[in-house]
């Protein structure tokens, strides 16, 4: 990973997955310079929370409760704000894990992150924002997000601080209240179990060039949009995964549907249960080309997809819950195709 801003250092205004600010009013005189102050870390404090908690509306809620904690903090008694603040968020994001992990589960059928447009949409700067270096949009595509469940809590929080932000391990240690050796120990764990995940099927295949993996992803719309099967087969590997994420909300496959007949088959059932005016539109979903299904701009469906060297789709992860599909609804609303 390239080398990024130490935590205390101020972040760059284009720092990874940034939100809105929307910092909670205060009474005090200095409430003002209090906000402005922490708006300009929030982007990255999101990012650092999206990462570790894989749900976009959890990590603008975790922080949120961040910068209640800032607005009441003796302030002159913080060296490095971005440091302290990085501390909160981490410490805020491994108590809901333990809580998520419940949840995830008792969730009916597959659990997928939520989405989050990286693109930013057009106006530019919109929504999330693009990352501000291609060599991290790999960071938060949906595929390694799901590596990351499969790691303690304790090692989410090396691993993205480490890998993600290019922590030192010192200040790693600060940050989590550990020793020095024993981050170093989380982090080797962490590293080797996202490195060699079994049997995921996502890292079977050097993916394409981004540029020939947009051009893929826009001949699957083309093909779904004109019901074109013979197109589908031809975008589609023999060993294709199509996943669905309904959390028992909206109907959804609660099994992965594997082998390109089987999704193509899927996929014309999909076609007919589909609500009348949906339309799909390309756009960058977590890193990576993927597909926004829409109503006019209200979302009913995002996927990403993932391709394999031989240039066919081999993922498709579509999250139709709609629990999940707000943060990614109000980054929608910036494109012209929210419009109709």
């Amino acid at each position: 990973m390239t080398s990024h801003p130490a935590p205390d250092e101020s972040p760059a205004p284009d720092a990874p997955l940034g939100t809105d600010a929307r910092p909670v009013p205060d009474a005090r005189p200095d409430a003002d310079a209090s906000a402005r102050e922490f708006t300009a870390y929030r982007s990255r404090l999101f990012g650092l929370a999206y990462r570790m908690l894989g749900s976009a509306e959890e990590a603008e809620d975790t922080v949120q409760d961040a910068y209640l904690r800032w607005s009441g903090a003796d302030r002159a008694a913080i060296a490095l704000p971005g440091a302290w603040l990085a501390k909160v968020v981490t410490h805020l994001c491994l108590n809901r894990l333990t809580s998520a992990r419940v949840r995830r589960e008792r969730y009916v059928g597959t659990w997928l992150p939520e989405p989050v447009l990286t693109d930013g949409g057009p106006p530019a700067g919109t929504g999330a924002g693009p990352l501000e270096a291609a060599e991290r949009r790999d960071d938060v595509s949906t595929a390694l997000l799901l590596l990351l469940e499969r790691l303690t809590p304790a090692e989410r929080a090396v691993y993205v601080l480490r890998e993600a932000f290019g922590y030192p391990h010192r200040e790693i240690a600060g940050v989590l209240d550990l020793g020095e050796a024993n981050c170093r120990q989380l982090y080797g764990r962490a590293a080797r179990r996202v490195a060699a995940p079994g049997d995921d099927r996502a890292h079977r295949f050097d993916p394409p060039p981004p540029e020939r993996r947009r051009e893929l992803v826009e001949s699957f719309v083309a093909a779904a949009r004109e019901g074109d099967l013979a197109g589908l087969e031809k975008v589609l590997a023999a060993d294709v995964v199509w996943w669905s994420d309904g959390g028992g909300k909206v109907r959804s496959a609660l099994r992965p549907v594997t082998g390109r007949d089987n999704v193509l088959r899927f996929l014309v059932g999909v076609a007919r249960r589909t609500e009348e005016g949906a339309r799909l539109t390309v756009a960058e979903v977590n890193g990576e080309p993927g597909v926004v299904m829409h109503v006019g701009g209200r979302i009913i469906g995002v996927a990403s997809v993932q391709a394999g060297a031989d240039g066919r789709i081999t993922d498709v992860r579509m999250v139709m819950n709609p629990d999940k599909l707000g943060y990614a609804a109000r980054q929608f609303a910036a494109y012209p195709e929210a419009g109709g």
